[in-house]
């Protein structure tokens, strides 16, 4: 074996080494060489003084090893990949449901909704502790009930007993003012076949505990009497005001002096008088305050429905025949029309809870089942939409309206 020699200008053999080796693989080595000469020159100022060892030869190691590591295959390095956030899909709400109509109705009395907000609308309709969809109220006005032949628009005692009999066999139970006016408004609980008596104008005691104490007895249905607010007859308030002091018959208001109905004529000094006047005579002998307007003789006008609920009114009715009510779906009409003739239009007043529809008392044997069946409808066609109309709440009211109770 042949001895290593030192170059001929006095290098050591190493330097020829490297040169060779920087041949191979460039400046790689260089930049090796350089650390390791400065990581040596670290190590000799920090170390104790010692015999040094032959630098050449560690030096000659040293870079042998890293010949030999830099001989081996480079792993390649794959890259990790970056986790790309998930694009959250934007759901599309769906298309509402038109309002439930019904053939069952006259042509000109169409069904109008009432209340702005959807998301209320339809969280009041599906809440579970809610009045079911389909739910429906009869409204019954009542003029006069005789004993002898009735003439007009009265009935006979026996007529009015086969009415309270058919709708309790046909599933119908009465409520009071404060329970409709809940349901219409909030979609609160009521029986889904309902009905509510209003007797119109003044009425001895004797008139309720014959025509409709039985009925209160036998089943618990109260009975509205509309009263005529004029301060007289002091007697007769005292007669009444022991009625609704039992709570059975509910006392509302049929104006003050009521023999003068209102129309687009009527000034405003007059409609705040008759039915501001009609709720200060109720609050005075029955300490209560009516929230509801019978107008008398069927008149208001559209001054008079803005400024009734200023009052505190929650609801008023008409004489007009449209048809049953139900949430959010009050029977209305645009135009006086052959179909209607002597009923004034309500929709130009902008209210339909000012100007509810009721069934005089001698035709209700005639509409009892169509009551009945446009509640059926009613519930039917709901049931149909539910699931669009869950879909629409879920996507557009919940996130601010919270999920249905």
């Amino acid at each position: 074996m042949n001895k290593r020699k030192d170059d001929p200008r006095g290098r050591p053999f190493f330097s020829i080494r490297i040169r060779r080796m920087k041949n191979n693989y460039g400046i790689k080595i260089t930049h090796l060489l350089l650390t390791f000469s400065l990581f040596m020159a670290l190590l000799a100022g920090c170390a104790p003084a010692a015999p040094t060892p032959d630098q050449n030869l560690a030096l000659t190691a040293a870079v042998e090893t890293m010949v030999a590591q830099l001989s081996q295959p480079t792993a390649t390095l794959v890259p990790t990949e970056t986790a790309i956030p998930t694009a959250t899909a934007i759901r599309t709400p769906p298309a509402l449901p038109a309002t439930y109509q019904t053939a069952l109705l006259k042509s000109h009395d169409i069904p109008r909704t009432y209340i702005a907000d959807t998301c209320t609308y339809l969280q009041n309709k599906w809440a579970s502790n809610k009045a079911a969809p389909g739910t429906v109220v009869m409204v019954v006005m009542h003029h006069g009930i005789n004993k002898g032949e009735a003439s007009g628009n009265d009935i006979t005692v026996n007529q009015h007993k086969k009415i309270m009999d058919s709708l309790f066999e046909s599933g119908f139970q009465a409520i009071n003012m404060q329970q409709l006016s809940d349901f219409l408004y909030n979609n609160d609980y009521i029986p889904p076949r309902s009905v509510i008596f209003i007797v119109d104008d003044r009425h001895f005691a004797e008139y309720f505990n014959d025509h409709f104490r039985p009925y209160y007895d036998q089943w618990g249905w109260p009975v509205i009497n509309g009263y005529i607010g004029i301060d007289e007859r002091t007697d007769l308030w005292a007669e009444n005001a022991a009625l609704s002091a039992e709570g059975w018959v509910d006392y509302q208001s049929h104006g003050y002096i009521h023999n003068i109905p209102i129309t687009e004529g009527s000034t405003d000094d007059f409609i705040t008088s008759e039915m501001g006047g009609a709720i200060s005579s109720i609050q005075k002998y029955m300490n209560k305050t009516p929230i509801a307007y019978v107008w008398p003789g069927g008149g208001f006008s559209k001054r008079a429905v803005e400024i009734g609920p200023t009052l505190g009114y929650k609801l008023g009715f008409t004489v007009n025949p449209r048809g049953p009510v139900m949430y959010n779906w009050i029977p209305q009409a645009d135009t006086v029309n052959d179909s209607n003739p002597l009923a004034i239009p309500e929709t130009p007043a902008g209210n339909p809870l000012m100007t509810l529809p009721r069934y005089w008392s001698y035709d209700v044997l005639n509409n009892i089942d169509t009551v009945r069946t446009i509640g059926n409808e009613a519930a039917a066609y709901e049931e149909a939409n539910k699931t669009t109309e869950l879909e629409y709440y879920d996507i557009v009211c919940a996130p601010t309206y919270g999920a249905l109770p």
